[in-house]
């Protein structure tokens, strides 16, 4: 226990059965309870993690597999039975070194944040062994989190290393929060609904022989709606419900300005190709100006996104 305050590490087991016994033997005993989830797992990993002997070790299973945020979800109400406070997600597949479980806590026993996550992206010596089309995709990935989420200070928002504190877990709804591989990304944005202060830490990047379960055609097929979902939910609550501002003004005028020029100028364009008669300099200039000045207020409404990051004051 820290500063008094008990720590449970939540553990979503899905085809891990080779790694979760050497996951559990290394988690420090300053950890109170470790939730393992098995999530269904055809190999049998709850089972594995039953035959551990220690202090505070809670099995808990699934009849159906729900993704890796069903998993998390399960294991945050069961620490919450428990009387935990501090809420540490890892990953069972060795990736996630336990070492690092105290740099994660010790901004939230302090104060300084909400909510705490590993950034992959700080160690450039260990980064290298990162494979390169992960590097790509996770680099790419992470600056749609940054729009989608509104954490425009985080890097590598999709590490799935995290502790949350207690009072920032009781402001959100769970059961809304995406049950698979968004489950990450989809916490971030709920998190800023409610103004929680997210930090990331510093670690290294660990690989090795285990397989993904999540392809990357899947997730290219499945993430940008999602990502779409979560940005109009968080600018619509943020920027229409629990607050109006400069903008909420510029989003207003600004997005349905650009997309209503965007779309007359595609049809003019269009009319002048077909037809083979060019248009004439005042009408192209009627469609460029609120072009130009629809997409400055978008511009602006970014960069006062980009100031609201949720800070401790």
């Amino acid at each position: 226990m820290i500063n008094q305050q008990a720590i449970a590490v939540v553990i979503p087991a899905y085809r891990v059965a080779d790694h979760i016994l050497d996951v559990l033997s290394s988690i420090p005993d300053t950890v109170d309870h470790v939730i393992v989830v098995d999530d269904a797992c055809p190999q049998g990993s709850g089972r594995k993690a039953e035959s551990v002997q220690r202090k505070g070790l809670a099995v808990v299973y699934h009849e159906q597999n729900t993704g890796v945020g069903g998993a998390v979800v399960t294991g945050y109400k069961k620490a919450l039975e428990l009387g935990c406070e501090i809420f540490i997600k890892m990953d069972g597949d060795g990736q996630m070194a336990p070492s690092y479980i105290g740099s994660l806590v010790d901004p939230l026993v302090r104060g300084d944040a909400d909510y705490v996550k590993g950034n992959r992206f700080r160690d450039f010596t260990a980064l290298k062994s990162m494979p390169q089309g992960r590097l790509f995709g996770n680099s790419a990935l992470s600056f749609l989190v940054k729009l989608t989420s509104g954490y425009w200070d985080i890097m590598d928002p999709t590490n799935g290393y995290t502790a949350i504190h207690k009072r920032t877990l009781m402001e959100l709804n769970l059961d809304q929060i995406a049950e698979r591989y968004f489950f990450e990304t989809d916490m971030l944005i709920n998190l800023n609904i409610v103004n929680a202060v997210v930090k990331d830490i510093s670690m290294p990047a660990r690989y090795g022989q285990e397989a993904s379960s999540l392809k990357v055609r899947k997730a290219l097929y499945h993430f940008p709606p999602k990502l779409v979902r979560g940005l109009a939910k968080r600018i619509f609550l943020k920027y229409f419900i629990y607050d109006f501002n400069m903008a909420s003004l510029y989003l207003l005028l600004g997005l349905p300005m650009f997309v209503i020029s965007a779309c007359i100028g595609i049809v003019e364009w269009l009319d002048s190709f077909m037809s083979g008669t060019p248009k004439s300099a005042g009408t192209i200039m009627l469609i460029a100006l609120p072009i130009i000045i629809s997409f400055q207020m978008l511009l602006q409404a970014v960069q006062i996104d980009i100031g609201s990051v949720p800070k401790k004051r």
